[in-house]
C-alpha cells in the first residue's frame, strides 16, 4: 500500500537558506528520471517569486500572502488533495516559507494522509550556516530559536554555504547543530548540491532517520504549540513598481538595506538595461539573473526581515521611481547578467 502513495517531501530552511535552489535541482533529477513531481511553494509575500525557477511543465500549487503553519493553515491540506487527485505526481515538494516552524507543516500533512493517497517521506532542512553561527553569537533572539526548530525536525539536514566558513567556525556550526538534533543524516554543501538520490532513499529506510522519529514532544519542541506567536517579528513588504528604475541606483538601495532585512526578492525592469531581472539578497549579498517571467508578471520586490521599517524602504523606493531615467543601454547592462 505504502508503494502506491505519493511521497510528500518538506524543503524546511529560513529566508535565504538555499530551499529553492535544491528544490530546482530535485525536480530535474526526478524529471530525468521518468517520475513526475509536483510542488506546493508557501510565500509570506504577495507574489510567488520562487515559482518563476520552476519548469512549466512541472504542477505547481501557491499558497501565497501567510504562512502555512499560520494564516495559510487549511490550504496545505487543500492544494494536496487538488495535486493528488487531479495530478496523479509521483511526489510532492512542500517549499515551506522560511518562517514556518515544520511541526505544524509536519501536522497538516498527516492530517491529509488520512484522506489521501500521501506518505510524509522526509523533512529536508537547508540551513545557512553563515547565519546560524552569526546568531549563534550576537542575538540568540526567536529567529535563532525557529531556526532550532527547523533544525529538530530534520531527518536531513544540509549544512550550506559551508564555502563561506573557516574550518574552526564550520565546526563550532556542526557542533551546534548536532546538539539539536543528533540523529539526522547531515551534509556539507554549497549552493545545496548533494546526491539526490539521498532523498529518494529517505522514504525506504536507506538514507537518514524515519520522520516517524520526529520527537515531537512539548520539551523538545517548545514552540510546537504556538504558531500563532512563533514568528510574529517576522514581516514582510512587497513593493509593486509603477516604473523602472536606474539598476545602479537600485543595487546601491540594496546595498544598504538594514540588518533587520534578512531576505529580500523581486522581478524587476530596469531603466539602463533591456532585459528583465529576478534579484535575490540574502544577508548581505546579492544577486542578478536575467530572466523572462512566466505570466503576467509586474514589477515586484519582496522584502522579508525582523521589525524593519516599512514606510522607509517604500519612501526610498519611491524616491527611485521618482529619479530620471537614465536611458537604456542595450550592449552594457549594468547589474551583473548571469545567463
Amino acid at each position: 500500500m505504502s508503494n502506491n502513495r505519493v511521497h510528500v517531501y518538506v524543503l524546511s530552511g529560513f529566508l535565504g537558506s538555499g530551499k529553492t535552489t535544491l528544490l530546482t535541482k530535485a525536480i530535474d533529477y526526478f524529471t530525468e528520471a521518468g517520475r513526475k513531481p509536483a510542488v506546493i511553494m508557501n510565500e509570506i509575500g504577495e507574489v510567488n517569486l520562487d515559482g518563476q525557477l520552476i519548469a512549466n511543465e512541472v504542477p505547481m500549487s501557491e499558497l501565497l500572502g501567510g504562512c502555512i503553519c499560520c494564516s495559510s493553515r487549511g490550504d496545505l491540506g487543500t492544494a494536496l488533495n487538488e495535486l493528488v487527485t487531479g495530478e496523479q505526481p509521483d511526489l510532492i515538494f512542500v517549499e515551506s516559507t522560511g518562517i514556518a516552524n515544520p511541526m505544524e507543516v509536519i501536522d497538516e500533512i498527516t492530517d491529509a494522509s488520512l484522506l489521501l493517497p500521501i506518505e510524509l517521506s522526509a523533512i529536508i532542512t537547508v540551513v545557512d550556516a553563515p547565519q546560524l553561527l552569526e546568531l549563534n553569537r550576537t542575538s540568540r533572539g526567536k529567529t535563532f530559536r525557529l531556526m532550532r526548530d527547523q533544525i529538530r525536525c530534520a531527518n536531513l539536514l544540509l549544512l550550506n554555504k559551508t564555502d563561506l566558513l573557516q574550518e574552526s567556525t564550520l565546526q563550532e556550526v556542526h557542533e551546534l547543530v548536532r546538539e539539536w538534533n543528533p540523529y539526522a543524516e547531515m551534509h556539507y554543501t554549497v549552493f545545496s548540491q548533494i546526491d539526490i538520490k539521498l532523498i529518494e532513499d529517505m522514504h525506504t529506510g536507506e538514507s537518514g532517520r524515519a520522520v516517524e522519529q520526529v520527537d515531537t514532544n512539548d520539551e523538545a519542541q517548545p514552540h510546537s504549540h504556538e504558531h500563532h506567536h512563533s514568528h510574529n517579528h517576522v514581516m514582510a513588504y512587497t513593493h509593486f513598481f509603477e516604473r523602472a528604475v536606474d539598476s545602479n541606483a537600485f543595487e546601491e538601495f540594496v546595498s544598504k538595506l538594514p540588518r533587520e532585512v534578512y531576505r529580500a526578492k523581486g522581478i524587476l525592469s530596469f531603466s539602463d538595461t533591456s532585459s528583465r531581472f529576478l534579484f535575490q539578497y540574502a544577508y548581505r549579498e546579492m544577486d542578478f539573473v536575467k530572466i523572462t517571467p512566466k505570466g503576467d508578471v509586474p514589477d515586484v520586490a519582496v522584502f522579508i526581515g525582523e521589525n524593519f521599517a516599512k514606510d522607509a524602504i517604500r519612501a526610498e523606493l519611491l524616491r527611485l521611481e521618482a529619479m530620471p531615467a537614465s536611458g537604456q543601454n542595450n550592449e552594457q547592462e549594468q547589474v551583473n547578467p548571469q545567463q
